[in-house]
């Protein structure tokens, strides 16, 4: 049975890897955006944004070394692949900022579960544009 799981788990090692760095990111956004919201009482679309671009940074460095394991570090390719992140994570935060600004609001749903739900759909879509643009294999890599 351990084998079997090994083998799963091996099978699927880059979608296992993307939910435990998606987790840590997460973990890193929500640490930085309650920090800021709850201890600093900053304002929580303002705390947001900077949760956001802290975890952009994790996210770009832990996607690009243990999820999709781009090796490449040449300037170009390392530009070219952080400049897409930031692009791709700029959609996802816009998506996650409208979702936020529509439930909390114009519905006055609590910020936090919002957060949480708003999360889910942004993992979902960050996941798709970075397998298939931002660190897609080229025919070199495979």
């Amino acid at each position: 049975m351990l084998n079997n799981i090994l083998a799963l788990l091996r099978k699927h090692r880059e979608l296992v890897s993307y939910v435990f760095w998606g987790v840590m990111t997460t973990v890193v956004n929500y640490a930085v955006y309650f920090l800021l919201t709850e201890g600093f009482q900053v304002y929580y679309l303002t705390g947001n944004i900077i949760a956001w671009a802290v975890s952009v940074l994790f996210a770009y460095f832990v996607n690009k070394l243990y999820v999709f394991q781009s090796r490449d570090w040449a300037w170009r390719v390392a530009l070219r692949e952080l400049w897409q992140m930031v692009a791709s994570r700029l959609f996802s935060l816009g998506l996650e900022m409208g979702i936020l600004w529509l439930f909390v609001d114009v519905l006055l749903c609590p910020h936090g579960v919002v957060k949480l739900i708003a999360n889910v759909v942004v993992v979902i879509v960050n996941y798709v544009l970075s397998k298939f643009i931002i660190f897609r294999k080229t025919a070199n890599d495979k």
